[in-house]
C-alpha cells in the first residue's frame, strides 16, 4: 500500500496531490501544510471528486501533524514561498533553506526510509541542502526540476512545429534556472526525427529561448509561479518510484564524477525506480553541451555557497 506526503497545500502541492489522487499513483496522499485549515479543506475538496472521477485514493490533510505522515514512500517537499514578477529562483534561498530543512528533518522521524522530491526553489539548491543537511543516500534525493523543464520544452516543440506533444521527446540538463538549464536541440525528435529536419535554425534556437524562460514568463502571467506542470512533474517522479517505472528521466541528483562534476546537486538524465536513482545515464555530450554545462554547475554552485554564508549548512 503506498503513501506519499505533500509538504505544502498551496497550488503545486494541491496539484501534485491532486494528480496523484487521480491517477491512482498512490493509496493515500497526505497534504501537510503551516496554515490551519488549508490542508484539509483542499483534502475534502479532491475526495469529493472521488466517485465523478473514479478513484479509490485517500487524500488527508493536516495542520503541522507530521505523525500523520508516518510511513511515507515518497516525501515530496514543495515548501516555501513562490516566486513573484521579477524574482529570480535564486532569491528565495534565504527564506526557504530553513524552511525546506525543517520539514524535511521533520519528516525523517515519522518515515525514515522515505524518497524524497524537492520542487522548492531554487530547487537545485534545495535539493543539495536536503542531501547534506540529512546525511540520507543520494539515491533518495531527487529534485524534480529537468523533469519539469523538459516538459515545458517539449510543449514549445510542439507549437513550432504543429504537433501532438505526446509524438515529441526532448530532454533539459543544467541547473533549474532561466539562465542555468540546456535544452538539447540536437537530442530533440519528433516521431524518433530529429526536430531539426522539421525546424529552421532561427525557430529552434527560439523554441530553447522561449524554454529557458518558461517559468518566467508564467510568473509574469500569473503574478505567482507555475502550478499545474509543476505539480504534475513532481507526480510524474514519484508515480517511476512507487510502480518502478525505471523511468530515463531528467532529474536534479547528486554528481560524483559523472559528467565531469562533483559534490553537486544538478539535472542529468537518470533512472528512476522503486529505490530512487538507480543509475545516471551519459548521453555525451558535444563541446558546445559540455561548456554549457561546466557554466550552467558554476552558477549552481554559487548559488549553494550561500547555504554556507546564511549557516544552512
Amino acid at each position: 500500500m503506498a503513501k506519499v506526503t505533500v509538504i505544502g497545500a498551496g497550488n503545486v502541492g494541491a496539484t501534485c496531490a491532486n494528480v496523484l489522487a487521480f491517477n491512482k499513483i498512490a493509496d493515500t496522499v497526505v497534504m501537510l501544510d503551516v496554515k490551519q485549515g488549508v490542508a484539509e479543506g483542499k483534502a475534502i475538496d479532491m475526495m469529493q471528486t472521488a466517485q465523478t472521477l473514479g478513484f479509490e485514493t485517500t487524500v488527508l490533510g493536516v495542520t503541522n501533524d507530521y505523525a500523520a505522515t508516518a510511513g511515507s514512500d515518497v516525501v515530496i517537499v514543495t515548501s516555501g514561498i513562490p516566486r513573484k514578477p521579477g524574482m529570480t529562483r535564486e532569491e528565495l534561498i534565504g527564506t526557504n533553506a530553513g524552511i525546506v530543512k525543517g520539514v524535511v528533518s521533520s519528516c525523517l522521524q515519522y518515515s525514515p526510509q522515505a524518497i524524497f522530491i524537492i520542487i522548492s526553489n531554487p530547487m537545485d539548491t534545495m535539493t543539495y541542502l536536503t542531501l547534506k543537511a540529512t546525511g540520507l543516500p543520494k539515491n533518495r534525493v531527487i529534485g524534480m526540476g529537468g523533469t519539469l523543464d523538459s516538459s515545458r520544452f517539449k510543449y514549445y516543440l510542439s507549437q513550432a512545429l504543429k504537433a501532438n506533444p505526446s509524438e515529441i521527446e526532448g530532454i533539459v540538463i543544467g541547473g533549474h534556472g532561466d539562465t542555468t538549464m540546456i535544452p538539447l536541440k540536437r537530442l530533440a525528435t519528433y516521431n524518433g526525427i530529429p526536430v531539426s529536419n522539421f525546424l529552421a535554425p532561427d525557430v529552434l534556437d527560439k523554441v530553447v529561448a522561449d524554454t529557458m524562460v518558461g517559468g518566467a514568463t508564467l510568473t509574469a502571467l500569473l503574478g505567482t509561479s507555475a502550478w499545474y506542470a509543476p505539480g504534475a512533474a513532481g507526480a510524474f517522479v514519484a508515480a517511476s518510484i512507487i510502480n518502478d517505472y525505471k523511468r530515463l528521466i531528467p532529474c536534479c541528483v547528486y554528481l560524483e564524477g559523472e559528467y565531469g562534476q562533483n559534490d553537486i546537486c544538478i539535472g542529468v538524465p537518470a533512472i528512476i525506480g522503486r529505490n530512487g536513482v538507480s543509475s545516471i545515464v551519459d548521453i555525451n555530450l558535444n563541446e558546445e553541451e559540455k561548456s554549457l554545462f561546466e557554466k550552467s554547475a558554476e552558477a549552481v554552485r554559487k548559488t549553494n555557497d550561500v547555504l554556507k554564508e546564511i549557516n544552512a549548512l
